[in-house]
């Protein structure tokens, strides 16, 4: 059988995360460390491969139920070569370090089990209820595969240069960053994704680090009630006054 198809043959990397190509990941197991992915990413494996669905403890399930932030992971362990994918998005492999990064969790395809996650709330400085947001902080030594819907862009913050993105376009960013989230409207039509403009809530950053952003976005709730007072201005990264653990006993 003859076929261009036979050119799309398996990667050879030394490497334990590899980008079979710009949909697929490869992640080499070796019997030591286990890797983390998205339940359902598994599109192939090799080897003697064991996957776990029910190890998440208690306390990460509660959460998820308080919060809406979380993964749904399964634990991948034993030895040789597995392959994830998610609705053919876009994967893109980060090497966290003592910086970490926060992360909303629907872009997480896989990451090592040695990092830490924790649940930090991004809040309206509009007191608007239901438009405040939860996220994922990563931290530690490992990696993470992230996701996107199209090619990325990678944005700079500087002390001199913030970055303001659409809410719903983020993937990431710099766990260091102080974040502020506002609507671009006046108070009177906040409710309002900006008029005219389809436009809604976005994240300013602040400090110094990085904004990761992908080319679509989803419409957020159209019914936010407005609260009482104002939410903190800054709310989200380890020099932000409102980073909010929501659950400490995760790994």
């Amino acid at each position: 059988m003859q076929s261009p198809l036979f050119s799309h043959t398996e990667q050879q990397s030394q490497d334990r995360y590899a980008v079979q190509n710009p949909q697929l990941l490869r992640v080499a197991l070796t019997g030591h460390d286990d890797v983390l992915a998205r339940k359902g990413a598994m599109v192939a494996y090799q080897g003697l491969i064991d996957f776990d669905g029910e190890y998440q403890n208690q306390s990460r399930q509660r959460a998820r139920a308080h919060t809406g932030e979380g993964l749904d992971l399964m634990r991948c362990s034993g030895q040789g070569t597995v392959y994830f994918a998610n609705l053919a998005q876009y994967i893109h492999v980060v090497d966290v370090d003592h910086e970490g990064m926060t992360v909303d969790s629907s872009y997480v395809l896989a990451l090592d089990s040695t990092l830490h996650t924790e649940v930090i709330a991004v809040d309206s400085q509009y007191g608007i209820s239901g438009s405040g947001k939860y996220q994922l902080n990563i931290s530690g030594r490992g990696k993470v595969a992230l996701m996107t819907s199209g090619q990325p862009l990678m944005m700079e913050v500087t002390p001199d240069k913030y970055v303001s993105v659409d809410s719903d376009a983020v993937v990431a960013w710099s766990s260091a960053l102080r974040v502020q989230m506002q609507a671009q409207t006046h108070s009177s039509n906040v409710r309002r994704r900006r008029g005219s403009t389809g436009e809604g809530w976005e994240l300013s950053f602040l400090g110094q680090g990085f904004a990761l952003v992908q080319p679509s976005e989803v419409m957020p709730p159209q019914n936010a009630e407005i609260g009482q007072g104002m939410r903190a201005q800054f709310g989200v990264g380890q020099h932000g006054a409102h980073a909010q653990n929501q659950n400490n006993a995760w790994n």
